[in-house]
């Protein structure tokens, strides 16, 4: 399962506009962004794809050095089941 990069998201499927599953984020400023939106299609849930979402968020945080708000209440429960993405936890 390929996980693709779009405009402000990172999406599985092929079609960015209706993908099968995202994650989507919004820039807010040069080293912070908000993750406001989480969505995996029926055909995909139950298989962690949502999980695998938001830590490809949060490897390109690290590796572009952002920090990251979560407002998505699942990207909140990501980040409270996993204390290993503090480091790009805003604060």
């Amino acid at each position: 399962m390929e996980i693709k990069a779009g405009e402000n998201k990172f999406y599985i499927g092929n079609d960015p506009v209706e993908p099968d599953a995202e994650v989507h984020f919004v820039p807010t400023g040069p080293k912070l962004m908000i993750i406001d939106h989480t969505y995996v299609s029926e055909s995909l849930r139950g298989q962690g794809v949502g999980e695998k979402l938001v830590k490809k968020a949060v490897d390109y945080a690290r590796q572009e050095d952002i920090r990251i708000v979560p407002l998505c209440p699942f990207a909140k429960k990501e980040f409270s089941s996993h204390p290993e993405y503090e480091d790009v936890l805003a604060t």
